[in-house]
């Protein structure tokens, strides 16, 4: 099981979760090295970041929500394949385990990075800002077909992490979705207390933690844990949409816990 809630920002915890989960893949974890310590990303992340937060008081969009939805999202990956759902790239016989490895850890931290354009079609932005950057770090430990592969299914986890776009790969669904996980209270603190208090911000403060596990009937259950019922908005509006468009809705379930409430379970079907 994967956590996240309390102290949902620590930075150290969370790379130390991308790490565990990669370990023994050494060019996803190469990969994650060059892009943290990529100077054209991080600054157009930070400096993204600081529009969504200081101008939009938007919630976090920068490094910190990166990493979580990165870790998320492998999770998600990690409990298709337990329950049989393979990644495409092996299902396809156009790369490996760790190939859709590489790319979700990819694309999940890179998918905001176009809000340092606008917010509006930040999703399309992310994905032409990210397409020098990701072949010039990919090219470094692949080459021929493989890398070209690997570089356009970066390139639509990034832009197809939106509920506005539909996604049409396991390793793309396991971003959207894992964009989705990240919704525990800290990550609305700092807009709240700028003064936000509107149904995203208060009902992002319900949120106390989210864990992913394997469930009993599909292969991937969020247990969403909140102290209010506000939290079932991010439930079903924020996270619901963005299972919907994912592709692999028929295999994720959301089970809803408000506390001294019976626990409610939230399937949600694929859009049309």
């Amino acid at each position: 099981m994967i956590t996240f809630g309390g102290k949902p920002h620590v930075i150290k915890s969370t790379m130390t979760g991308i790490r565990r989960i990669l370990a023994g893949n050494n060019s996803a974890l190469e990969v994650f090295d060059d892009i943290e310590h990529d100077v054209e990303i991080q600054t157009m992340l930070e400096r993204g970041n600081d529009i969504i937060v200081n101008r939009l008081h938007y919630n976090d969009h920068g490094r910190v929500h990166s990493l979580i939805s990165a870790l998320a999202s492998l999770g998600i990956l990690s409990l298709l394949k337990e329950g049989k759902v393979r990644p495409h790239l092996m299902s396809e016989k156009q790369g490996t385990w760790q190939d859709a490895q590489t790319v979700v850890m990819a694309a999940a931290y890179l998918h905001d990075v176009g809000n340092v354009v606008s917010r509006d079609l930040h999703y399309y932005h992310s994905a032409y800002l990210m397409n020098r950057p990701m072949k010039r770090i990919l090219e470094k430990y692949y080459e021929g077909r493989r890398l070209h592969v690997l570089h356009a299914l970066v390139l639509e986890g990034i832009f197809t992490h939106d509920e506005n776009v539909g996604s049409y790969s396991v390793e793309a669904g396991a971003v959207a979705v894992g964009d989705g996980v990240d919704m525990a209270e800290g990550r609305a603190r700092t807009p709240y207390q700028m003064g936000k208090s509107d149904i995203h911000a208060v009902s992002a403060l319900a949120i106390d933690r989210v864990s992913l596990t394997r469930g009993p009937e599909r292969p991937v259950r969020i247990i969403v844990e909140m102290n209010n019922p506000a939290g079932v908005f991010q439930i079903e509006k924020v996270m619901g949409p963005k299972i919907r468009t994912s592709g692999i809705a028929a295999h994720v379930e959301v089970l809803g816990r408000i506390k001294g409430k019976k626990a409610q379970t939230f399937r949600f079907q694929s859009a049309s």
